[in-house]
């Protein structure tokens, strides 16, 4: 089966499938022309990988996981991995969530400028002109007679 078969049948790009060759998670034969074939179980094993990528897990793992799955017999050390990955992103959810609510907390800064966050708002925002150099506090008799 021609490269454009498999990726048609198994819903990916012929980009991805050479990607997965070049991970080994996919071979295909060459023809004398240099053009790839793939056997008709292609498909399903394109399908799977397209599984264990869609649960987050990278192709690195997946190339550890392959002989399990294609002897038919998971070993103590696939459940191993399993959960680390499992546990990896965990981890990634909890920075993402940690992530998401430091950004609600500028949102709510932005939406409601308080002077603590928000150094335009602070009295006085800045000093008012004072040609020999002093500064002057607003509020200040200099100030208040210079401002009328």
């Amino acid at each position: 089966m021609r490269i454009g078969d498999v990726a048609e049948r198994s819903g990916v790009s012929t980009r991805a499938l050479r990607y997965y060759e070049e991970q080994g998670l996919l071979t295909a034969e060459r023809t004398p022309g240099g053009q790839r074939t793939y056997p008709e179980s292609a498909v399903e094993r394109v399908r799977l990988i397209q599984q264990f990528f869609a649960a987050g897990v990278p192709s690195r793992t997946v190339l550890q996981l392959m002989p399990c799955v294609e002897a038919g017999q998971a070993t103590p050390e696939v459940f191993q991995v399993l959960e680390a990955e499992r546990e990896r992103i965990t981890a990634a959810m909890a920075d993402l969530a940690a992530a998401r609510d430091a950004l609600d907390r500028m949102i709510d800064i932005a939406n409601h400028p308080t002077p603590e966050h928000c150094p335009a708002l602070r009295e006085p925002a800045w000093s008012p002109y004072d040609p020999s150099g002093a500064t002057v506090a607003a509020g200040s008799p200099v100030a208040t007679a210079s401002a009328g």
